[in-house]
Parts: C-alpha cells; sequence; structure tokens
C-alpha cells in the first residue's frame, strides 16, 4: 500500500506514525482513496464528555448527521480489503446510541463482524476488570462496549487464529481450525480491562480512552504486515501506538494540541 497523501495542516512524525492537528473530515479528504487498511477508532458518544475542543452534547440528529459524514470519509479511504473497527458505547439512559451510529455506517459499510468489549465480568463471586459505576434505582452498571467490524465487502478474511486463545481441551488441537496449532478463534466477546489508575495523568489526561490491547486484538484480527493505520479521532494516540509496536505504519487525526502532545509523548 503506498503512503497516502501529503495534506496541508500541522503534522508531527515519530517512528512510522504521522500524528496531524486536524479536524477527522478535513484530513480524511486529503488522503489518497483506498490508501488505508485498517481503522481502529472511537468517536465522542455524545453523552457529555468534557473534551477539551469538541462540544459532546449535540442535537442527536446533527450528531448522527457527522457520524455519517465520518462514515463517507471512511468509506472512502478503506481499502477495498480494509476493515474498520469502531468502538462505541452507550448509557444506561440512551443504550442506543452504538446501534445508532452503526446504523449511519451501515450506510457506506457492511457489519462484517459484531463484537462485544467486555470491560468487567463476574464469574461466581469473583469480579474481574473496572467500570465506572452508576447511581441509579434503574440501570445496572454498563460493563461492556461495542467494537463493531466493518468493510466493503462484508467477506474480507481475518486472521481469527493470531486473535486466538489456547485450547482448553487439548485433544481439539488436531480436530478444528488450525489443526496441529494451539490456538482457536476467540469469538466476539473480549474480556479487555482497564488497568488501575489513581490519577488523569494516567489516563494521559484524556477523559475516554481505551486500552492497548483492544487495537493490538483488532489489528492481529485484521492480519498483514506493514498495513496502513488510521485514527480519525486520535486521542492520546492509544491506536497509533499499537500500530507502532506492531510494526505498521499509521496517520491520526486529533483537533485538540494537548491531546495530540500527549500522543506524541506516548510515542516517542
Amino acid at each position: 500500500m503506498t503512503e497516502p497523501a501529503a495534506e496541508a495542516f500541522t503534522e508531527t512524525r515519530a517512528g512510522r506514525q504521522r500524528l496531524v492537528l486536524a479536524d477527522c473530515l478535513t484530513g480524511m479528504a486529503s488522503l489518497e482513496a483506498g490508501s488505508i487498511d485498517v481503522v481502529v477508532t472511537s468517536p465522542p458518544y455524545n453523552i457529555g464528555i468534557r473534551y477539551g475542543q469538541h462540544h459532546d452534547r449535540l442535537p442527536r440528529e446533527a450528531y448522527l448527521d457527522w457520524m455519517d459524514q465520518v462514515a463517507a470519509g471512511i468509506a472512502r479511504v478503506l481499502a477495498p480489503e480494509g476493515s474498520l473497527f469502531l468502538n462505541v458505547g452507550g448509557t444506561g439512559v440512551d443504550p442506543w446510541i452504538p446501534m445508532d451510529v452503526a446504523g449511519a455506517f451501515r450506510r457506506h459499510l457492511v457489519l462484517q463482524n459484531d463484537i462485544a468489549w467486555i470491560k468487567s465480568i463476574s464469574l461466581g463471586d469473583e469480579t474481574r476488570g473496572h467500570f465506572k459505576p452508576v447511581n441509579s434505582h434503574r440501570f445496572l452498571n454498563n460493563t461492556h462496549e461495542k467494537v463493531f467490524h466493518f468493510s466493503k465487502s462484508g467477506a474480507v478474511p481475518l486472521d481469527r487464529l493470531a486473535a486466538g486463545v489456547p485450547y482448553m481441551e487439548k485433544s481439539n488441537v488436531t480436530r478444528w481450525e488450525g489443526a496441529g496449532r494451539d490456538r482457536r478463534c476467540a469469538g466476539n466477546s473480549w474480556f479487555v480491562p482497564y488497568m488501575t489508575v489513581r490519577s488523569k495523568r494516567q489516563k494521559f489526561d484524556h477523559p475516554a480512552g481505551f486500552p492497548l490491547e483492544l487495537p493490538e486484538r483488532c489489528l492481529k484480527l485484521h492480519g498483514g504486515q506493514d498495513l496502513m493505520v488510521m485514527d480519525p479521532f486520535l486521542g492520546a494516540g492509544t491506536t497509533l501506538l499499537a500500530a507502532e509496536r506492531a510494526g505498521h505504519r499509521g496517520i491520526g487525526f486529533e483537533i485538540d494540541p494537548a491531546y495530540l502532545q500527549a500522543a506524541l509523548q506516548r510515542l516517542d
């Protein structure tokens, strides 16, 4: 895959990654069509999070219209065999957010896999992982979010075993997928907990990041070498950090200089 076309924005490079201070729609419009292999991103959920440069409480129609424009931009730059991994969460009061956003993207791409990102899970009396508790008599604590895997055709081959897990019953090693290899598909429920943090600095001063393991698993699942990765909502740079560690090239767009600086520091 060739390098995306150069853009006339403030750009910083770290390793194989390009960090661009720009609105995602304007930034994506500067890229060559079909130049991105994998997109891993999490747009604002429109639930009132206090970002530095973004108002996260738009009228619903305006928010979904914006998501439609973002989807069109991603569809244009995505390669024919490319993958988009779109992380979206909802709230107890508004659980429809992920489905409504997915509906906007459905106008431009095909939903190939519907993945549940499990942040916390209880098995018997034991709980693992972290979540933000809610003080409510109506709603359960929200312990999972959506990761929608979109592609242009709905038929993009994936490296299921690269993102897989060992067999519990070892007799299955020679019976099923990847015979002779102690790996199986991990399915569409991913337990990816946050690390315990005690300050905003440990979250890189960003209010809504995801764990590094999440984009790492997405990149493994898509498969391939020397991929061109994009995050149109770069934030603190977790997607590009995953791309750098995996030996891929990447580009990210971010409107907030403070978040962009945090991303650069993580990559340096």
